[in-house]
């Protein structure tokens, strides 16, 4: 595809507001000052001092950054060309932005900005998964009404990920699963027969006599390398998030509720990710999984990629695929295509663009609720307990992620892990069972929850509420 003529209609640049200055606003407030296509000059985070500090570390003149706390000075700012840092967004309602890119990561905020901006007839570039695996197909809905769209970002995995496999069905591809690898790299050195991932390292020489599925059974083989490695972790609920926001915005589904979450060499990928019948991992086709990248030191990452495997109908044409490098499965009953990175802010412009320039959508047009993200105890919880969401991965301690069909909130139903956040629980919860919506405590004025219900009677209808 020619970028240039597709971006071509673009009579002026697409102006944004980014709200959320951590690593994936910083990255694309950079790139953004390079792209002739796009305008970003208004930032916004949990204050307009961070925020103005984001504009300093990607190189803006410190005289050209106003720290705004009004209306007013927002709109002198503006008139004057200068760049705008600020810490409530609702300031901003009165400049002309065609896209607000929501990537604070925090659910309340992260909803209450969303709902803004489609109600204001903006396009939303929803960069926060924590709110997209929650209301994501309402506030599409909502959008549509409003004459705009909501965008998944390329530069992020569901949005490559969406994209990867629209592709290939528009080939004729007949997918077998697809999915990400998990961020962190298991990283083995023979020698020392050491393993790193994620900052922690531990002595795994085990893994040695598991390099290879060649010689052993392929489920042997995954299954034992799980265990030699039971100290790392091996699902996170990020992922499961992730693939969850894909299966709302295209016909896939988990195989497990929590993933199988194999450790792979690359080329062992459309080995394990094959049926049952054949040989692999998957009780059916069209499914939906992540795995943790095997690698030595010096061999390649798949940097968090995305794939799709597919069934090699023609074994000729694979044959000679294969022999050109391409990945072909043990047996040669399918093959993996991929694209192995995600450059966050850098390459967000292309979803930001054809939402701008064109009113279009990189994920799907009408995603519904199929699943849900909800939380398990993994520990006997107490009543009064807070299920505080810590780090990098959102991580609520003595809970897992697990994938739940999609249903409207009720006092029996599970609750969503994101709305469950960070609030105290009213009863007790045994080891194994799911935290259900009467288990928590939900304010009144939860944006996040407040958008659920407009959710669940766009989709449930009578059902919204039911128990």
């Amino acid at each position: 595809m020619n970028y240039h003529r597709y971006f071509n209609r673009a009579e002026k640049p697409v102006e944004t507001c980014i709200a959320g200055c951590g690593a994936f606003g910083r990255s694309y407030l950079r790139q953004a000052q390079a792209t002739p296509l796009l305008s970003a000059r208004i930032a916004i985070d949990l204050s307009g001092l961070e925020a103005a500090e984001a504009w300093r570390e990607i190189g803006i003149d410190p005289r050209e950054i106003a720290v705004c706390e009004s209306t007013a000075e927002i709109r002198t700012a503006w008139n004057a060309g200068r760049f705008i840092a600020a810490g409530d967004a609702s300031l901003v309602g009165d400049l002309p932005i065609d896209v607000f890119i929501e990537a604070t990561g925090h659910p309340e905020a992260g909803a209450r900005h969303a709902l803004m901006a489609v109600e204001r007839g903006w396009h939303l570039a929803l960069v926060s998964k924590e709110v997209d695996v929650v209301v994501g197909p309402g506030l599409s809905a909502l959008a549509r009404q409003n004459r705009c769209v909501v965008t998944p970002i390329d530069g992020d995995q569901p949005s490559l990920l969406m994209g990867l496999v629209t592709w290939a069905e528009v080939l004729g591809f007949k997918i077998v699963a697809a999915g990400k690898s998990s961020e962190y790299d298991f990283v083995f050195d023979d020698r020392s027969g050491m393993l790193s991932s994620n900052g922690r390292d531990a002595h795994v020489p085990e893994l040695a006599n598991l390099w290879s599925m060649e010689s052993q059974g392929v489920l042997d083989v995954l299954s034992e390398r799980s265990r030699v490695v039971s100290a790392f972790a091996q699902r996170t609920v990020p992922d499961l998030c992730e693939l969850l926001i894909v299966a709302n915005a295209v016909d896939l589904v988990p195989d497990r509720p929590d993933l199988h979450a194999p450790i792979l060499h690359i080329s062992e990928a459309p080995t394990a990710f094959s049926t049952v019948t054949d040989g692999g991992l998957l009780g059916g086709e069209r499914r939906i999984d992540v795995f943790n990248c095997l690698r030595k030191p010096d061999e390649l990452s798949f940097a968090g990629g995305v794939f799709v495997v597919v069934r090699c109908e023609d074994p000729t044409s694979w044959e000679m695929l294969r022999q050109k490098g391409h990945i072909v499965s043990q047996n040669g009953t399918t093959a993996l295509l991929y694209i192995p990175r995600h450059l966050l802010g850098l390459e967000a412009a292309i979803s930001i663009l054809e939402a701008g320039v064109h009113g279009m959508s990189s994920g799907a047009e009408c995603p519904k609720p199929r699943f849900d993200l909800a939380i398990r105890a993994e520990a006997d919880l107490q009543a009064d307990t807070l299920l505080t969401a810590t780090g990098h991965h959102h991580s609520i301690a003595d809970t897992s992620g697990i994938a739940v069909p999609g249903s409207p909130l009720g006092p029996r139903r599970p609750v969503p892990y994101y709305l469950a956040a960070n609030r105290r629980l009213l009863k007790p919860v045994a080891k194994g069972e799911l935290i259900r919506c009467g288990d928590i405590e939900i304010s009144e004025d939860s944006h996040l929850a407040k958008l659920r219900c407009k959710q669940d009677q766009m989709f449930f209808g009578q059902e919204a509420f039911a128990s």
